[in-house]
C-alpha cells in the first residue's frame, strides 16, 4: 500500500480538488493522510464534510494541536502511515491519473527504493504552461547537491529498502531538499522517470522574492545542515544557481 501524506494548512481553495485527484488515481491500492497544521481557514471542516458525504476508510484527517510547518506535519504523516511506500502530496499540486501507476511499475522495474519524476509548471489554476523540468535517470549525492531537480510531490519511496527513519524531514528551511539529501548521503540513490506525472502549481507573486530566499535557503543547507567547506559550497552553489535558472526559462 502507498501511504500519500498531505500537509494541510489554509488549503480549502484546493483541498476537495486534492482528494478527488488521489480517489481519481489508476493505482488503487493507497491510503490518504491528511495532516491540518492549525488551519486558520476552513480546511478542517470542508475535509470533515467531505467525508461524512463520502466516507472513504482510506482517507484519514489527522488535526494537530500546535502550528509546526511543513516538516513537522509531513513527519507526523510519516509516523502514522501504514502503506510500505511513501508519497508527498502538497494541496495546491496536480497528479496525473497515472501517476502512481507508472512509478510503482518503474520503481519494481529498477528494482529502486527512491524514485522521482519529471514535472510540469502551471498556472495558479494548475493549467500546464508547457514549460517542463526533465529529471536524470540517475542522481547521486554529489550530483544532487548542485540540482534540486527533485520535486516533493513527485517523490515515492519504498520503505523496505530505504529506512523510515531518513524519510523524516529535519525541521530547515528547504526541508525537502535536506531529506532527499539525508537519504542520499546514506548512499542510496534516486531513480528519475523522466515522464511528466504532476504539475507544479505557481500562483503570481514576486519572484525577485523568491529567489532571494530560494539562494538563502540553499546556502544555509550547504552550510549548515550539509557542513560543506566554503570552497564546495560555492562550487556547488554555481551548479544549483545555472540550473534553476534554465529550468525557469
Amino acid at each position: 500500500m502507498i501511504s500519500i501524506v498531505t500537509p494541510v494548512y489554509n488549503a480549502q481553495s484546493f483541498i476537495c480538488q486534492t482528494i478527488e485527484m488521489v480517489k481519481a488515481q489508476s493505482y488503487k491500492d493507497w491510503e490518504l493522510i491528511l495532516v491540518d497544521d492549525c488551519s486558520k481557514d476552513n480546511s478542517c471542516e470542508i475535509i470533515e464534510n467531505y467525508l461524512k458525504e463520502q466516507s472513504d476508510e482510506r482517507i484519514r484527517l489527522i488535526k494537530k494541536e500546535k502550528n509546526e510547518g511543513a516538516a513537522l506535519t509531513r513527519n507526523r504523516g510519516i509516523k502514522e502511515a501504514r502503506g510500505r511506500y511513501i508519497a508527498f502530496l502538497d494541496a495546491d499540486d496536480v497528479w496525473l491519473s497515472h501517476k502512481l501507476q507508472s512509478q510503482m511499475e518503474y520503481m519494481e522495474k529498477e528494482k529502486a527504493g527512491f524514485v522521482f519524476s519529471a514535472y510540469e509548471f502551471g498556472d495558479e489554476d494548475a493549467v500546464g504552461t508547457g514549460r517542463i523540468v526533465h529529471v536524470p535517470e540517475v542522481l547521486n549525492y554529489k550530483q544532487a547537491l548542485s540540482r534540486t531537480v527533485i520535486f516533493t510531490t513527485t517523490v515515492l519511496l519504498d520503505t523496505e529498502k530505504i529506512p523510515k527513519e531518513l524519510i523524516y524531514m529535519p525541521n530547515v528551511p528547504s526541508e525537502d531538499s535536506a531529506t532527499w539529501w539525508q537519504i542520499l548521503r546514506a548512499g542510496y540513490v534516486a531513480k528519475g522517470l523522466d515522464e511528466v506525472l504532476a504539475i507544479y502549481r505557481r500562483p503570481a507573486k514576486s519572484l525577485s522574492s523568491n529567489k532571494l530566499k530560494a539562494i538563502q535557503r540553499i546556502w544555509y543547507l550547504y552550510r549548515k545542515v550539509e557542513k560543506l567547506s566554503l570552497p564546495a559550497s560555492c562550487i556547488a552553489f554555481v551548479g544549483w544557481a545555472y540550473r534553476a535558472t534554465v529550468r525557469r526559462l
